[in-house]
């Protein structure tokens, strides 16, 4: 029994199939106190000093939890089978690392001014595409994930299945290379150097996106049902993109420099052709239907030419997809799953780049709100009918869209 102003030690010793050297009580104690010291060191290190530094550091606490330091991989959460609905099928293992969780999470550390980690996450990074490709996911210990296997266990509010592995690691899906080339495009714009090897592995990639980007995939959200995701190709338009700024900054060989550059103007003629919708006044989801998804947000940070229609589409996304301060992923998924939390955010910060500093300021104050409670650190989802979290946690994802929206209300100079 604990009372109030008691202090209690529970300590686990654990090895993997090896003998266990038990520290006494007293070490462990002044162990706690190293660790406490070590990370007040790196919070005090963040630059940030916006009026909502006490949660940006926060976001930052929670993304460098989720660094596995043995490797520099980063987890997509920490935990598995937390359900996106209670009662739901949808439980998934997120305790690995996702290239597009890696890639926003190396920017995030960059912008947190944490040097050490990003290089160690993005160095990480480029050694499991030398070894394996571009794959969707990785172990942490950069290995290719399992199989899903499922567990006998009754699960959270008895949800099931509890699983380990994860189906995403046998799919393709397009985004894959926008997040590698827009994670090395922030790297060398902090003032970073790609190594030759990188840049031609970097290349490689390249070619292989302006080969593959008229094929169907699974798109970010990793659906069964392959489709010409609209955001999949704004993604290999960013590749290519980043591609050709790389090439131009003298980081990446510039042998198929033009060719980059063709299938770049290529894809975005076909996506405003195929893609946009009058009667939502939207990009939708994939040609021929009008579902939304609020993925496209995420077009405005990559930077994509049609900024009018990237406008309209934020409006379609906010009337279609909102509840109250939170987001759906995308249309008809309300009966599945909860509101995707980072997707709240990364539409704040779209509205935020096309000019709305207020919108978007508005967006942030409702959300931040709306999540106070526990020690700042958010899960995946919401149910936006009682505020309930659901999901894996702490989720990566959620913390460093957080992060990058008050980055850019900083950069607007307006928060």
């Amino acid at each position: 029994m604990v009372s109030k102003g008691d202090r209690r030690i529970l300590a686990l010793v654990v090895g993997q199939n090896e003998p266990l050297v038990v520290p006494s009580i007293e070490d462990i104690d002044a162990r706690i106190d190293i660790s406490d010291h070590a990370w007040q060191f790196w919070a005090s290190a963040i630059t940030y000093q916006g009026p909502y530094r006490k949660g940006f550091v926060r976001s930052a606490l929670a993304l460098k939890l989720l660094l596995f330091s043995a490797s520099g991989a980063i987890a997509a959460a920490a935990t598995t089978s937390l359900p996106e609905k209670i009662g739901g099928p949808k439980n998934y293992d997120y305790r690995f690392a996702w290239v597009r969780d890696a890639g926003y999470t190396i920017k995030a550390f960059l912008a947190v001014n944490a040097q050490a980690e990003a290089q160690a996450a993005f160095t990480w990074l480029l050694k499991r595409l030398q070894e394996h490709g571009p794959l969707v996911c990785y172990t942490l210990s950069g290995q290719k994930v399992s199989n899903v296997q499922e567990a006998g266990w009754s699960g959270y509010k008895n949800s099931r299945p509890v699983v380990t592995g994860n189906l995403a690691s046998g799919q393709h899906q397009h985004g894959i290379y926008g997040d590698i080339f827009g994670t090395a495009w922030r790297f060398v714009e902090a003032d970073n150097i790609l190594d030759s090897s990188s840049a031609e592995l970097l290349s490689h990639i390249a070619d292989e996106c302006a080969d593959n980007w008229r094929q169907k995939d699974a798109g970010i959200w990793e659906l069964e049902d392959e489709q010409h995701y609209t955001f999949s190709k704004i993604s290999c338009w960013q590749a290519l993109a980043r591609a050709v700024e790389l090439a131009d900054k003298g980081q990446l060989p510039t042998t198929c420099r033009d060719r980059w550059m063709r299938e770049r103007d290529r894809i975005a003629a076909w996506i405003d052709e195929h893609c946009w919708s009058d009667e939502k006044h939207s990009y939708v989801m994939y040609p021929g239907s009008e579902k939304l998804d609020a993925a496209m947000a995420l077009a405005t940070r990559f930077r994509f030419t049609n900024e009018e229609r990237l406008r309209q589409t934020l409006i379609s996304l906010d009337r279609e997809l909102k509840v109250g301060p939170y987001h759906y992923r995308y249309s008809d998924v309300s009966n599945e799953e909860g509101c995707f939390l980072a997707c709240s955010f990364w539409i704040a910060e779209a509205w935020a780049l096309l000019g709305d500093v207020h919108k978007a300021q508005t967006s942030l104050k409702k959300l931040t709100h709306a999540l106070q409670g526990g020690v700042g650190v958010w899960t995946e989802m919401a149910d936006p009918s009682n505020g309930s979290w659901l999901g894996n946690m702490p989720q990566g994802l959620t913390h460093l869209a957080h992060i990058t929206l008050l980055e850019t209300l900083i950069l607007k100079q307006k928060i």
